[in-house]
């Protein structure tokens, strides 16, 4: 029996278990979780039952008067009062002191030593136990022994329901924060990203404070120079694509932190999507998912144990969690220098914005506020054409500042340290979804090459009409005539009415920030 005690955490269950190897977790896994069985390639697989996503409408934040006037309330940020909080994390040590063992995973957020923070968690699945062990960053056994109290505690009571006639509560699921004594209660989910996207809120909340840049965004580095590259982009931009490149070392596909001395990795892992999964098309992924990974909800055949990437049957959100040191070209300590260059990746499936653009700061906390993408025209209740997508700072489901907080000390750390600011367009041209076609990746990848080489910051450019941005008009490998969108258009007219389509599209979403920002910042937006 493990004699760690949690009693100062309302812990009374005397066998917990800490810090406990992968292999032990498996083996206890398959023993005494049925919703987990081995894959044939090694990896775990677990499933997280009725919930297989996030619950963003369930989320809760405490509202106190130490931190009430911070927070940008909202349907993100969803107030609770501190005694229903009370009521469910009472809920949770009940539920959790039922049980005759439980896990502890004590682990960092953050890679820098001086802004990392010690995360605990405490959990009943050795599932859950496993995939923070993935994605928080792994102690040495020194660091372990040294560990002390933690700054933040999660409790893990997934499996038992919430109280619906608790204060606040809209369903049987809640996942609910405090700031001040920095605890995260999760109540009606097992989908194990809530964990993970709890840390990351948890992040984005204390290092705005500190001055230090929280970001959703994969990170790359120069192996030569050590200097990093950032990209920010929505759900189908490209970006865990475009960040596999063999050219530069991969610090980390999903939330960073900038501070004063550059650049870090939050996580010690990586949580892929595993839909349609092959290893032609994510080679290092598919490989990533081994021994000591966790797949989440996929579909496997009962004889070989084969997964069937394909099959969607549960959910289409099928998820790979892995350490980030199962890629091969990771950056390990998962740390950098200053960014060279910070790249917006858009989708644009209207068909108007150019595939390359350099943005002045004012234009960059413009672009980073609206996080712009669009999806392809579908065929529920008749629609036909793109539908805009506008997600603040590329990650608005975990802030917990206004964004304007973000894009200011975004702003001040790239005229600090002097970062280029690109907007990539990798959606269509030639026409919008339908009539035109997709960039091709290859002339993508070599815009992003000439980004990091450093020939797109000396390129020619051209101002754009309405969005008011730098068009780059020569990049190497890629034709001149792609560059300038309104060229690829066979109607001009077709493709002037679209443009300003979108451009009121983007004056439209940004209303609801302007009354927080500068003059200058509005100004920076398309012309409508």
């Amino acid at each position: 029996m493990n004699f760690f005690h949690l009693e100062q955490h309302g812990i009374t269950v005397k066998d917990i278990r800490r810090n406990v190897a992968p292999a032990k977790l498996y083996a206890e896994a398959i023993r005494e979780d049925p919703n987990c069985v081995i894959a044939d390639s090694g990896a775990l697989i677990a499933y997280s039952g009725e919930k297989t996503g996030r619950s963003p409408k369930d989320k809760r934040v405490v509202k106190n008067p130490a931190t009430e006037n911070e927070i940008w309330w909202g349907p993100v940020n969803i107030p609770i009062d501190e005694h229903a909080f009370r009521i469910n994390l009472e809920r949770a040590r009940d539920y959790l002191n039922l049980k005759k063992y439980l896990y502890c995973f004590d682990g960092f957020a953050g890679w820098d030593p001086e802004n990392r923070a010690r995360i605990r968690v405490i959990c009943s699945r050795p599932y859950h136990a496993l995939f923070m062990h993935i994605m928080l960053i792994r102690p040495t056994a020194d660091e372990l022994a040294d560990f002390g109290e933690p700054h933040a505690v999660i409790y893990n009571a997934g499996e038992f329901p919430a109280n619906r006639l608790t204060a606040g509560m809209t369903s049987k699921t809640s996942v609910d924060l405090c700031l001040e004594s920095k605890d995260m209660v999760i109540l009606g989910t097992e989908y194990a990203g809530e964990m993970k996207k709890g840390v990351f809120t948890l992040m984005n909340y204390f290092g705005p404070k500190r001055g230090i840049l929280t970001m959703h965004c994969s990170a790359t580095a120069d192996p030569e120079t050590g200097r990093s590259s950032l990209m920010f982009g929505l759900s189908g931009t490209g970006k865990t694509t475009l960040s596999a490149d063999p050219k530069r070392q991969l610090i980390g596909d999903d939330e960073h932190c900038w501070s004063d001395t550059g650049v870090f990795n939050i996580e010690g892992g990586c949580y892929a999507k595993a839909i349609d999964l092959t290893p032609e098309s994510e080679p290092e992924i598919f490989q990533a998912l081994r021994y000591g990974a966790v797949l989440e909800n996929v579909v496997y055949e009962k004889e070989t144990h084969r997964v069937d990437f394909a099959d969607t049957s549960i959910t289409q959100n099928t998820r790979g969690a892995y350490p980030i040191d199962f890629i091969r070209n990771a950056r390990i300590p998962c740390i950098a220098g200053h960014p060279t260059d910070v790249i917006f990746l858009t989708c644009d499936a209207f068909g108007v914005l150019p595939p390359v653009s350099r943005l002045s700061p004012a234009q960059a906390m413009y672009h980073f506020i609206s996080g712009y993408t669009a999806k392809v025209a579908g065929t529920e209740m008749g629609v036909t054409e793109p539908q805009a997508t506008f997600s603040p700072c590329f990650g608005g489901p975990f802030l917990v500042w206004h964004p304007m907080k973000y894009a200011e000390l975004l702003a001040d750390k790239i005229r600090r340290h002097g970062a280029n600011v690109w907007l990539v367009n990798t959606g269509w041209s030639g026409g919008s979804y339908g009539v035109g076609k997709r960039l091709k990746l290859a002339m993508t990848r070599a815009m992003i090459d000439g980004i990091h080489s450093g020939a797109l910051a000396q390129a020619p450019s051209q101002p754009d009409p309405v969005f008011g941005f730098d068009v780059i008009t020569q990049c190497p490998g890629v034709p001149a005539e792609v560059l300038i969108p309104r060229n690829t258009w066979s109607d001009g007219a077709a493709y002037d009415a679209t443009a300003h389509k979108l451009a009121q599209l983007f004056s439209n979403n940004f209303r609801q920030y302007e009354d927080k920002v500068s003059p200058e910042v509005r100004e920076a937006g398309p012309k409508v």
